[in-house]
């Protein structure tokens, strides 16, 4: 079981951002076309949050010419670039679907009045900075030695 928690680990992101339920939010992702790639944005109300892990997912819907859309994404996959909070709703249900049934203003969540739109982010790792910062330490130490010996060098060279 360890083997299986080390490899979903490392396929966890770093931090991700605070979504709730009702809120409205900008997914960045990116398509593949042929060879070339680029970055789509969906935005929309999110309806549902679900599961945990490397499995986490959310679902946005949006309302596309007239025509419903929903749309699923994995909240730690490598095709999700970034998630923008747009708006802040007020939900008191954990799942939203009674959304689709509605349409034009009926379809929206009420603001959240007094709220700020923040980037609130969940971070699930430790930062490696602090890793490196101790390697750096010990390289700089390990290279005044060696600066020494060529100043040295140099000297009698000079002689």
């Amino acid at each position: 079981m360890d083997i299986i928690k080390s490899i979903e680990h490392e396929q966890l992101k770093n931090s991700i951002p605070d979504i709730k339920v009702g809120n409205t939010v900008r997914v960045h992702v990116k398509i593949k076309e042929g060879n070339k790639e680029r970055i789509q944005v969906f935005e929309g109300i999110v309806i549902k949050k679900q599961g945990g892990g490397v499995n986490a997912t959310f679902t946005v819907r949006k309302i596309s010419y007239g025509v419903g859309v929903e749309k699923t994404f994995l909240i730690h996959s490598p095709l999700v670039e970034k998630i923008e909070l747009v708006r802040v709703g007020k939900a008191r249900r954990a799942k939203l679907y009674y959304l689709r049934e509605r349409t034009g203003k009926a379809s929206k969540t009420k603001e959240l009045v007094g709220a700020r739109i923040e980037d609130k982010e969940i971070t699930l790792k430790e930062d490696l900075a602090e890793g490196t910062s101790d390697v750096s330490v010990e390289t700089s130490e390990s290279e005044e030695p060696a600066t020494e010996t060529v100043a040295e060098n140099t000297e009698k060279a000079a002689e």
